[in-house]
């Protein structure tokens, strides 16, 4: 089962955590700009729900990074700014062709290996997804991204009904990101589903603390309360 590419936009609404803090320089275009300004400008739209708008500032991005390329300038930013584009775009098999050839270059920038785990995701490629987020969160335990690298290890253990393991995943995931409802929701249904009532319950009661109109949870919450 392939879970609906819209989570990647979810998790960058919900984390509060994107990779990039700064805010964007303005621009009414995105020719003066540089591709990392691009990038932010182009994903700061999105989040406001102006994807056409984003579109422009994404396509910048990619084209100064490859010119960059094309002129031997590139830089481990190069190739990072180009993946993080390109996964907001949802091009995701180019996300790996690009990030491949980051990694033969640099082949500890790790912001490229979470990239890829979550191009892999996406993907319905598990196997390498989780590959890639097994590194990432093994080399910085506690980077920007191990709470999503978590996860997103604790999506594919549940896509593959390995409850206690997603648990482990996602309760490592929640401890690093404790103010996200849909990460304690996913924990309280592989809770649910590994027969763990009262761990569930206290899992769907934290999702609905963050929550409260949260429908799923509500009712995960009733149908494990229920005798």
């Amino acid at each position: 089962m392939k879970v609906h590419s819209g989570l990647f936009c979810l998790l960058f609404v919900l984390s509060g955590a994107p990779v990039f803090s700064q805010t964007p320089d303005g621009g009414s275009g995105g020719a003066s700009l540089s591709a990392a300004q691009n990038y932010r400008t182009g994903r700061d739209l999105e989040a406001r729900n102006r994807v056409a708008e984003a579109e422009p500032y994404y396509n910048e991005a990619v084209r100064i990074c490859q010119n960059e390329v094309s002129q031997n300038a590139a830089t481990r930013e190069t190739y990072t700014i180009i993946t993080w584009t390109l996964q907001r775009q949802q091009k995701y098999a180019d996300v790996i062709t690009w990030g491949e050839r980051g990694l033969r270059l640099f082949s500890d920038e790790y912001r490229i290996v979470e990239t890829m785990g979550e191009a892999y995701f996406y993907l319905g490629d598990y196997d390498r997804s989780l590959s890639f987020m097994q590194r990432y969160a093994n080399a910085i335990p506690q980077g920007e991204r191990s709470s999503v690298a978590y996860f997103f290890i604790g999506e594919i253990f549940r896509i593959r009904q390995q409850y206690r393991h997603a648990d482990i995943a996602y309760t490592t995931a929640v401890r690093l990101e404790p103010g996200l409802a849909l990460w304690w929701y996913r924990l309280a249904t592989v809770r649910e589903s590994a027969g763990d009532a009262g761990a569930a319950i206290e899992a769907y009661e934290r999702a609905l603390a963050i929550n409260p109109n949260y429908q799923e949870a509500g009712a995960g919450l009733a149908r494990v309360r229920a005798p």
